[in-house]
């Protein structure tokens, strides 16, 4: 069996003696040719490239001089040809190879210097056809990639910008690259067209053959691969002693916490990611003027109001006590008077489509308050798939976006009142985003209990009444999954609530209704769970 390496062997440096250079993003790319040339090195350069190096004022030799075809198809057949690939391809000490390239007058190639066509970057475009998009498929750079990956015992594969300098230091000093360093790049070339060739299969997967979106029922394919790139590195995972990242989807144009900018305070952490994704859905699934209060990703306080300033002292009141040191969410511009209500408690940070310049001045007085801006909320929708991470595998689901109260029914005697309506409509929007099991206090548009993640649903009824205390008289509650006895209907009338809207589909519905009935509540049933693992 045939080994990557040999450690007992000593570390070769492969003399850099023709390098290829054809690159979209040319950041840099002046420079390395520059400092390739002062070594000693040829200059083998197509296209773009090749104009952009000769207005520098350096010597190169193009593609097409070099083969003795010119580019073809609108540039879409440049380096496919054997003056290229054998040159990169050949293994140096392999007899049959070196005689190979003689009798055709080829030359080796050492050094690869490519990056490819911005595919993911095309495919976000607003307005763009799929005629524009498949143009943007890479064919000549991947193909030069791999194959001087493959070779990488005697070729360097350069596919990063950020690794231009080390490369040509290291030639500068040595003559040339290391085996460890090709085979490092040699790693990176090959996750980078793994993950090329990702995007691309991920963006036509979601299409049917005339470019329209697939039904619902294509979302699950047989195969799937993810691809997201780095965003940060994080000081730590959930706990000090975890270490962790996050990573970014490559695809769509939707406001997400990957495309969030941060205008002020201390780095994000795992958990106020977490929080903060909490917090989005909330604050997209808000009609009106509105701010959610996150704490452990549950809200513990939400509210709609005139202004932002009022919707976060509703939202707060919603449990101010765990409202300290939690993440705050607007869905509407935050001017300086919600500015000034934010400053006026520690939180740890607070998101908002945008922030007016008055209101990033007021916020700038806490120094440490991370200030994100994410873009507007209306008409958001999760991008993608929900998807977690299980031993040996994955879970994806749709996320659960549906609202629709469509199909809910009255089932008790009594029909609930327009004001019960509006606080239950409120209450069950909310109750999605709650862990389960879930209970959710609501007056009007303010959130005021939540009991959240408990083993019991009588459990989740009796903490949200204890949350919301007096508050709860005359308020509504919403469960986002079934009663199953009626003992979780008898706490809420004795916390003070009028009304209720859950799933129902318990084989004691009757009983449940009955003790509804019994206390004079209005019961309503959506048809449709909730639940929040």
């Amino acid at each position: 069996m045939s080994e990557v390496s040999d450690a007992s062997a000593p570390e070769r440096v492969t003399t850099i003696r023709r390098a290829l250079l054809s690159v979209y993003d040319k950041d840099g790319i002046v420079d390395l040719a520059r400092s390739l040339l002062d070594h000693g090195v040829q200059i083998l350069s197509t296209g773009g490239t090749a104009r952009m190096l000769q207005e520098a004022g350096l010597k190169i030799t193009r593609i097409a001089d070099l083969t003795g075809f010119p580019e073809m198809l609108d540039g879409r057949v440049k380096t496919l040809h054997p003056k290229v690939h054998g040159g990169i391809l050949a293994i140096r000490d392999n007899d049959q190879h070196m005689q190979d390239l003689g009798r055709e007058q080829i030359e080796t190639i050492d050094l690869v210097v490519v990056n490819l066509y911005p595919f993911e970057q095309t495919a976000r475009m607003e307005g763009i056809g799929l005629p524009e998009i498949v143009e943007m498929i890479d064919i000549g750079g991947p193909t030069m990639v791999r194959a001087a990956a493959k070779n990488f015992r005697d070729v360097g594969a350069v596919v990063d910008p950020r690794d231009y300098t080390a490369v040509a230091d290291e030639i500068a000093e040595q003559g040339g690259l290391s085996d460890a360093t090709r085979f490092r790049l040699a790693r990176k070339a090959f996750q980078h067209t793994a993950s090329y060739d990702t995007a691309i299969f991920s963006f036509l997967n979601q299409l049917d053959t005339d470019g329209s979106r697939k039904v619902a029922s294509s979302l699950f394919p047989q195969k799937i691969e993810i691809v997201m790139e780095k965003v940060q590195d994080l000081r730590y995972g959930e706990n000090p002693h975890q270490q962790a990242a996050f990573y970014g989807e490559l695809q769509g144009n939707e406001p997400t916490l990957a495309r969030a900018v941060q205008l002020q305070g201390k780095e994000l952490s795992f958990n106020n990611l977490l929080d903060l994704d909490a917090a989005m859905g909330i604050a997209a699934s808000i009609d009106g003027c509105g701010c959610v209060v996150i704490k452990h990703s549950n809200p513990c306080g939400a509210a709609e109001g005139d202004d932002p300033a009022q919707a976060f002292r509703r939202a707060r009141e919603g449990d101010p006590v765990s409202a300290f040191g939690g993440i705050v969410a607007f869905n509407r511009s935050v001017d300086p008077e919600a500015a000034g209500e934010v400053t006026s408690m520690f939180l740890e940070a607070v998101v908002a489509p945008e922030f007016t310049p008055e209101a990033r001045e007021v916020l700038a007085r806490k120094k440490k308050l991370r200030v994100l801006q994410w873009g507007d909320l209306r008409g958001y929708r999760r991008p993608g798939l929900d998807v977690r991470r299980v031993s040996g595998g994955y879970l994806l689901q749709e996320w659960d976006t549906d609202d629709d109260l469509g199909g809910a029914r009255t089932v008790s005697s009594r029909e609930p009142t327009e004001e019960e309506w509006q606080a239950l409509r409120f209450a069950w929007r909310l109750s999605r985003h709650v862990k389960s099991n879930a209970i959710v206090f609501a007056r009007g548009r303010q959130l005021v209990g939540v009991g959240a993640g408990q083993m019991s649903r009588v459990d989740s009824v009796r903490l949200a009444a204890s949350k919301a205390g007096e508050r709860s008289k005359g308020a509504v509650m919403s469960s986002d999954a079934f009663f199953p006895f009626r003992d979780g209907i008898d706490e809420a009338v004795g916390a003070g609530i009028t009304a209720v809207i859950q799933p129902g589909g318990s084989i004691r519905d009757k009983e449940v209704i009955a003790a509804a009935d019994e206390h004079g509540l209005a019961m309503v049933f959506t048809g449709r769970r909730q639940f929040r693992h």
